[in-house]
């Protein structure tokens, strides 16, 4: 009797060893990290990473070599003003002189009429019966699209007028242009012939 207990727990001993001896063979499981790509050095600790800056550079005509990546547009019309001289003087010591008329231009146009041209011949004689007047020619449309197509449009006009009185004999360094675009007009009501009416290039002097 007390043989066959000592096999039961010899055999009990046997068993637990043989299960201790396997457990140990078997390795520890720990759950490791992915390592980090390579060149992600600029990654944040939420996964994501910050892009590089990117700079654009605007090389149209006026641009200052500026590397912003927009550009503003502005909804508010301002005058764009050039002059034949070195400095440009200021629109406002120049005043109305009756013996210089106004020009008109046809639609979207700012060649000089047939008509037009009479009337720069006139204001170019008296300009240069008068050597010690400068001269600012204003250019205008009508209200009819949009406030940045409508400055240059009116710069062009004034350019033109420029250009026509020169021919005639007229310094270009008297000489100084600006244009207003829709922002004055000599007429505010919504048809063809007031219309006509701002669509003009007008003229203001200075004594020197």
């Amino acid at each position: 009797m007390v043989s066959r207990c000592s096999h039961v727990v010899l055999g009990s001993l046997l068993i637990a060893v043989v299960a201790a001896t396997g457990c140990a063979k078997r390795p520890a499981t720990t759950q490791a990290s992915a390592p980090a790509p390579a060149g992600a050095a600029g990654t944040t600790a939420g996964g994501t990473g910050a892009a590089p800056a990117r700079s654009s550079e605007f090389t149209g005509p006026g641009s200052t070599g500026s590397t912003s990546g927009s550009q503003s547009s502005g909804s508010t019309a301002t005058p764009s003003g050039a002059t034949a001289g070195a400095a440009r003087p200021s629109p406002r010591e120049f005043s109305e002189v009756a013996e210089l008329r106004d020009i008109h231009f046809d639609f979207d146009k700012y060649d000089i009429r047939a008509g037009d041209a009479r009337v720069l011949d006139s204001n170019a004689t008296w300009l240069k019966s008068n050597p010690n007047h400068l001269l600012l020619i204003e250019g205008h449309c009508d209200e009819r699209g949009t406030n940045e197509y409508n400055l240059a449009l009116g710069e062009r006009r004034a350019k033109s007028t420029m250009n026509y009185l020169v021919a005639q004999g007229v310094q270009a360094s008297r000489i100084t242009i600006i244009s207003y675009g829709k922002e004055r007009p000599v007429c505010t009501e919504r048809n063809e012939s007031c219309w006509m009416k701002n669509r003009r290039s007008h003229f203001l002097t200075k004594a020197q």
